[in-house]
Order: C-alpha cells, then sequence, then structure tokens
C-alpha cells in the first residue's frame, strides 16, 4: 500500500469533509502534550526506535541461516547451502546492525548522554550475537529432539521443527535471549512479541532456559522475565510461570528487574493450566498437574495434583514423593 507524501497538499484538502485537517491538529496537540510531560526532547525528527517490520524479516532470515533446508527458501538445493547461509547471514546482520544502533541512539538520547561510541558499540553486540549462532543451533537441536521423544504424535524432527508453535517460540526465544544479555533488550522484547503474536506463546527473553526445553501445544504460556528454567523441561498450554506480587521502592514505583519469578529444576513437567507464581522453586523431578494453583516450593521428586492441594486449608496442600 502506498502511503502518501508528507507534502501532498492537494490529496490533503481534498479529504476536507472528513474533518481530516481539525482531527490532525488535536492529535499533534496531543502528542506535544505528552513529549511534555515525559520531558522527550525535539530536537529529533526522525525515527528512533528500531522497527518490527525489520526484525520480523531478520529472524525470519536467522530461521533460515539456522535451518537451511527446512525454513530456509524452498528451492534451495543442498550444495548451494552454505552459500545461501553466508549470503542470507551477512545481509541479516548488517540489517540488524541498524536496529541495534537505533535502540542504543534512542538510549543514550534518553538518558541523555554522548552517542559517540553508539556506532561502535552496536557493532560488537552483533558480531558477539553471531558468533553464539552455532551454540544457538546446538540448543535448538536439543529442543527439537526433547518435542520429537515427547510427543508420541510426532512422526519425525522434521514435522516438529516445521509444524510446532512451540518449537518456533523457542526459536524466537534463544535468538531474543542471546540479543538480552548482550545488551538490546528493546530489540530482544520486539522479537519475543513477534513470536508471541504468531504462536500465542510469551516468553520474555529475559528469562533463562536449559537444553531440552519442550512447550507442548503451547497457546496461552506466559514465562516471565526472572524466570530459571533448567534442563529437559516441559510445560504444556496454557501455562503462567508469574509473578506473585510486585516489590515497590520508597516513592511507591514499581521495582525493575527483582528475581520475582519460578525456578523449574532439571526434568520438571508442568501440565495444562496450572499457573505457578512466586519466587519458588520446584525441584528435580516434579510433576505439576492441570490447573494447579502452586505459589510455594516444593522439593524434588514431587507431585502436586488439584486433588492434594485441597487436603490442607488455604490450599498449601500436601504432595507426593
Amino acid at each position: 500500500m502506498r502511503h502518501p507524501v508528507a507534502n501532498s497538499s492537494l490529496a490533503y484538502e481534498q479529504v476536507g469533509g472528513w474533518g481530516v485537517k481539525e482531527i490532525v491538529a488535536e492529535l499533534h496537540a496531543a502528542r506535544d502534550r505528552w513529549r511534555e510531560q515525559q520531558q522527550r526532547s525535539r530536537e529529533f525528527a526522525v525515527r528512533e526506535f528500531p522497527s518490527r517490520e525489520a526484525l520480523k524479516d531478520i529472524a525470519e532470515s536467522l530461521c533460515g541461516v539456522l535451518f537451511p533446508m527446512r525454513l530456509g527458501p524452498s528451492d534451495l538445493h543442498q550444495e548451494g547451502e552454505d552459500f545461501y547461509v553466508g549470503h542470507t547471514l551477512d545481509s541479516a546482520l548488517n540489517a540488524l546492525f541498524g536496529q541495534v544502533e537505533l535502540e542504543l541512539g534512542y538510549n543514550r538520547r534518553l538518558q541523555c548522554e554522548e552517542r559517540n561510541d553508539v556506532e561502535s558499540l552496536a557493532a560488537e553486540i552483533v558480531k558477539a550475537f553471531a558468533q553464539q549462532l552455532p551454540a544457538l543451533r546446538n540448543l535448538l537441536d536439543s529442543d527439537v529432539e526433547a518435542a520429537y521423544s515427547g510427543d508420541p504424535a510426532a512422526r519425525s524432527v522434521d514435522e516438529v521443527l516445521l509444524c510446532y508453535p512451540g518449537i518456533l517460540a523457542v526459536i524466537y526465544y534463544r535468538l531474543a535471549h542471546a540479543l538480552y544479555t548482550l545488551g538490546a533488550p528493546l530489540v530482544a522484547r520486539i522479537l519475543s512479541e513477534i513470536a508471541h503474536s504468531t504462536t500465542g506463546i510469551d516468553i520474555h527473553p529475559g528469562a533463562k532456559i536449559g537444553p531440552g526445553f519442550f512447550i507442548d501445544h503451547g497457546t496461552g504460556v506466559v514465562i516471565g522475565e526472572t524466570t530459571v528454567i533448567g534442563q529437559r523441561v516441559r510445560l504444556y498450554q496454557a501455562v503462567t510461570l508469574g509473578a506473585k506480587r510486585f516489590t515497590q521502592d520508597e516513592t511507591g514505583a514499581l521495582e525493575k528487574g527483582a528475581p520475582r519469578h519460578p525456578i523449574l529444576e532439571d526434568e520438571v513437567v508442568v501440565y495444562a493450566g496450572a499457573t505457578i507464581l512466586g519466587r519458588i522453586t520446584i525441584g528435580q523431578g516434579s510433576s505439576i498437574g492441570g490447573n494447579v494453583w502452586l505459589t510455594r516450593s516444593v522439593p524434588p521428586g514431587s507431585h502436586v495434583s488439584q486433588a492434594s492441594l485441597q487436603h490442607e486449608p488455604g490450599g498449601a496442600g500436601k504432595v507426593t514423593q
């Protein structure tokens, strides 16, 4: 769709019957009020944020780089695999550099800091990210294998990679987490939200997730920022790993980044609809039943169900081991 250029006065005049001039003026005033409230400088007259559309293209390219014969172009042949990967990776990294540079420049302006090092810092972040891609591929292989071995309906690892929304969400998460830890949290968050809108699975890029991670079905899964997940953990649809409460500072503002989400140790299984809240620990090898609401830690090897939680007042419950 073509958008009218800003100085197309003739086209602008022709839509006057809709009251567009008045609406534009009111929207302009609303933006001015917001910028004044947020103490935003009027000095910068160009877009200063990373682009969701650009990052979606970058992520799709990186998926092809990681799995060229499955998520790459349909006409790719194996003899051209390395050329495709090299060409696509170079293009994607150049585009990613531009998006990271936008984020860093925005942060510098917001903090009223000097901007001299933005370009070099963006280059360092993107180079470090690129160097992590082989390790990310190995991690994702473990996730694909976990999905295949954990789902009797899966007929091949290829089917898992091509069809399972949980795998797509995890691919985007692993890319986003790398960028998050390297210093590009806004770019990372946008990547996570692209996956969220596509799959219905919401994984914050700040979460720490070990290898062999499998989300079965997946719709409605929420994994909070400070969640820690060990190796070979499996979640089903509509699982929430969330915060029980939000701490505030002396001014009443919410504290950012404080540990407030669960820790799931190795080989934990959480069934559909379960809600696990707060900085609690689910011990290794435990299983949490469907629709359980859990706000306290459980030891390794526990089996928690709705029935067990109803044995004691207040839902403190008993668990079997």
